[in-house]
C-alpha cells in the first residue's frame, strides 16, 4: 500500500471517525479542502489544526484564485478575479492581492494554494471552465500579473502552483464534464502557451496538469495522465524536474467516465506526476493507495523525494487571531473597492461550486451588486449572496 502519492478531499466541515481512521491508516502527502469544508474561519482553522494532528507534515491545500473560485467566499470577502486585475491593468494590485490571499490562507492553516491559473485565454466566451479565471491572452501580461501575484503569496509564506499545463485555455469545453480536446501542437505551445511557466519556472513551487486530450503529441491519453506530456515535455524538455507535479482532480468527468478501478491513479504517477489528486469519491483512496503500491520502486522513488522535498519548504500556520482576521477582512474590502470586475460572472461550470457531487451538472451564476461590509454582507437593491468574517 502507498497512500503518500496521494491527495485526498475531505467530506465536510469536521472529520468523521471513519474518516480520520482512513487518513491515518493511509497517510497520504495531503488534503484540499473546498467550499463544502468551510463554515466559518475558527471552524476552518480547527480542520486544518486536526488534518495535522493525522498526518505527518502533510500538504493543506486549497483553490483560493479569487472571483468565483474563492473557497473561502461564504466566511469573507471574495478578492477580485484574474481577469478583472488584468483588466485593471496595475500590477501593484494584483501583487497586493497575493499578499493578502497568503495572509488569510496561513491564517486559516493552509500552506499550499493551487494558484495562480497560467492558461492564456484563447476562448473567453466558451463554458470551458476558465471564464473570468484567466489573467489574458498575451503571455507578457499573464507573467507580469500572475507573477506579481505569485511572487507576494509566497512572500507570505504560502507555496504556490501553476495550473493547467499545458494549456487548459485551448480547451472547447470543460473537464468536469468531458474530456476536451485540442489540435494543438507541440510547437503552439512552446510558442505561447508555456512561456509563463518558464519565465515564472524558478517562482513556482508545484504544477498541475490539465485533464485536455492533445492527439499532436499523445493520441491516446490527456495531458494530465501522458508521459509524452509529464515526463517528455514538461520535466524533460521544459526542465521541471525538481518540481512537485500533480494532476487536477481524477474525479471529474473527463477522467472519470473513462478510468475505471482506479487505473487513472497508476497511469498518473506512472506517467511521472508525483500526486494523483481524489477530491470527492475518498472512499476509493485505499483501494487506489494497495494499487500504487503495486508499482514498482523505479516509477515511485522519484516522487516520493520530490514529495519530501516539497514538504521541507511547507510553513507553519500563524498564530490564530480573531482580530487579525476581522482587519484582513477589512483590508480585502478595501482592495476590492480598487478592482471591478469587469461583468457579472456566468459560468455553467461547478467550479466555483464544489458542493456539487461527482457527474451532475449544476449551473453557477454568480451576480454581485451593491457594497461589500465584512460585518454586514452584500448591500445592494439585488442582494443574491451575502458574505461575513465568520
Amino acid at each position: 500500500m502507498n497512500g503518500h502519492l496521494l491527495l485526498l478531499g475531505v467530506r465536510g466541515p469536521e472529520l468523521a471517525p471513519d474518516e480520520a481512521a482512513l487518513f491515518r491508516k493511509l497517510q497520504p502527502a495531503g488534503f484540499i479542502l473546498f467550499g463544502r469544508n468551510i463554515t466559518s474561519a475558527i471552524q476552518t482553522r480547527k480542520l486544518t489544526d486536526d488534518l495535522r494532528e493525522l498526518v505527518h507534515e502533510p500538504i493543506l491545500a486549497i483553490d483560493q484564485e479569487g472571483g468565483r473560485v474563492t473557497r473561502t467566499k461564504d466566511i469573507a470577502p471574495a478578492l477580485p478575479s484574474a481577469n478583472a486585475f488584468a483588466a485593471k491593468g496595475d500590477v501593484n494590485l494584483s501583487a497586493r492581492a497575493g499578499v493578502l490571499t497568503g495572509d488569510q490562507l496561513r491564517l486559516l492553516g493552509f500552506n499550499l494554494d493551487f494558484a495562480p491559473v497560467l492558461d492564456l485565454d484563447h476562448h473567453p466566451g466558451l463554458q470551458n471552465a476558465l471564464r473570468g479565471r484567466c489573467w489574458g491572452r498575451d503571455p507578457q501580461r499573464v507573467i507580469d500579473h500572475a507573477g506579481s501575484w505569485n511572487r507576494w503569496l509566497r512572500k507570505r509564506a504560502i507555496l504556490s502552483c501553476a495550473k493547467h499545463f499545458p494549456a487548459c485555455g485551448r480547451a472547447l469545453s470543460d473537464p468536469h464534464f468531458d474530456l476536451p480536446v485540442s489540435d494543438a501542437t507541440l510547437a503552439d505551445l512552446l510558442k505561447e502557451d508555456v512561456i509563463p511557466y518558464t519565465a515564472l519556472m524558478p517562482e513556482l513551487d508545484a504544477v498541475m496538469l490539465a485533464h485536455v486530450l492533445f492527439p499532436a503529441i499523445d493520441p491516446d491519453r490527456p495531458a494530465s495522465l501522458s508521459k509524452r506530456i509529464v515526463t517528455g515535455f514538461l520535466r524533460d524538455q521544459l526542465g521541471f524536474d525538481r518540481h512537485l507535479v500533480l494532476t487536477d482532480d481524477l474525479d471529474m468527468g473527463a477522467i472519470a467516465d473513462r478510468y475505471k478501478d482506479n487505473s487513472d491513479v497508476v497511469a498518473a504517477i506512472e506517467a511521472g506526476n508525483d500526486l494523483a489528486m481524489i477530491c470527492h469519491k475518498t472512499e476509493r483512496a485505499e483501494a487506489a493507495a494497495i494499487e500504487l503500491g503495486k508499482l514498482p520502486a523505479r516509477i515511485t522513488q522519484d516522487a516520493e523525494k520530490r514529495i519530501e522535498r516539497f514538504r521541507k519548504k511547507l510553513h507553519a500556520p500563524l498564530k490564530w487571531s480573531d482580530t487579525q482576521w476581522q482587519t484582513l477582512c477589512g483590508e480585502i474590502e478595501e482592495l476590492i473597492a480598487k478592482v471591478p470586475e469587469p461583468k457579472a460572472l456566468e459560468a455553467n461550470s461547478p467550479v466555483g461550486n464544489i458542493e456539487r457531487l461527482p457527474g451532475a451538472r449544476t449551473s453557477v451564476r454568480l451576480k454581485f451588486q451593491g457594497s461589500i461590509h465584512p460585518h454586514q454582507g452584500f448591500a445592494g437593491p439585488k442582494v443574491r449572496t451575502k458574505v461575513q468574517c465568520l
